[in-house]
């Protein structure tokens, strides 16, 4: 089976830095997946994306040395398992708050014995390999979002859910659970918990990842200990890039704008 790039730099202690797309394109996807990025997920939660979109973005990021990674939309079995079966070489589920939604989806992810995964010649195979349902268990990470109250007050029986890969923080559902507004860098008390989340999961030798505001936050989110981390998404790039050229060319000038991103 195609090796799991992105678990294997894990695995050797590596960083591996991941793209986000929003936008859904499978150009836009290749051009991302073409700039060195260690995997880049597809997010069909807040993404403006669909499954028929979704496939051809991870066809694109396949040509690449990039792993495909999707952030399903909910815990929603067969959903994950299609978004398996159209080749996604991990999952990141939202809002997984109790050991028992913990199992849920790692079962949903892996074949039986371990799991409830169905089997079906589909793209996973044509892009993982003939050998494909051997490995799978093995390849495919399986990544719980932390993201509120009820999951910190479980977080010891999430992270010790058998198969279970690792965790991913969303920062800013985090903070409005804990009665706070998102922000680009999270204030004391959403900070806090993040220790607390980094520090249980680094002690069960799980996979840490976040998604950060930029290249900046990420490089200091690696350097705390974080594992995988991904510097922002397709749309604040693009937005970030566009506003820069547009005071270039209006030398350093530009109208007032808010843009969300």
């Amino acid at each position: 089976m195609r090796p799991n790039l992105a678990k294997q730099k894990f695995l050797a202690g590596e960083p591996v830095v991941n793209a986000w797309l929003s936008i859904p394109s499978s150009y836009a996807a290749e051009i991302v997946a073409t700039q060195g990025f260690d995997s880049v997920t597809v997010d069909l939660q807040h993404g403006m994306v669909g499954f028929d979109a979704a496939l051809g973005m991870l066809q694109a990021i396949s040509i690449t040395p990039a792993t495909p990674l999707v952030r399903c939309p909910s815990l929603n079995g067969p959903e994950i398992m299609r978004l398996l079966d159209a080749g996604a070489y991990g999952v990141i589920c939202p809002s997984i708050d109790t050991p028992g939604m913990a199992r849920e989806f790692v079962a949903a992810c892996r074949y039986p014995g371990v799991g409830t995964r169905s089997f079906g010649p589909a793209r996973g195979v044509l892009y993982g390999g003939a050998d494909y349902f051997a490995h799978a268990n093995d390849t495919i990470l399986a990544l719980a979002m932390i993201e509120s109250q009820d999951a910190l007050d479980n977080l010891e029986a999430i992270l010790d859910t058998p198969g279970l890969d690792g965790i991913y923080i969303g920062p800013n559902d985090l903070a409005l659970s804990l009665g706070a507004a998102p922000t680009a860098e999270p204030g004391e008390v959403v900070q806090r918990a993040i220790e607390r989340i980094l520090a249980a999961v680094r002690e069960r030798g799980l996979l840490a990842g976040m998604f950060c505001s930029d290249g900046e936050a990420a490089r200091r989110r690696l350097e705390q200990g974080f594992h995988l981390v991904t510097p922002g998404n397709d749309a604040n790039a693009l937005a970030t890039a566009s506003t820069a050229r547009l005071l270039a060319a209006r030398g350093g000038k530009a109208a007032a704008a808010g843009n969300g991103y």
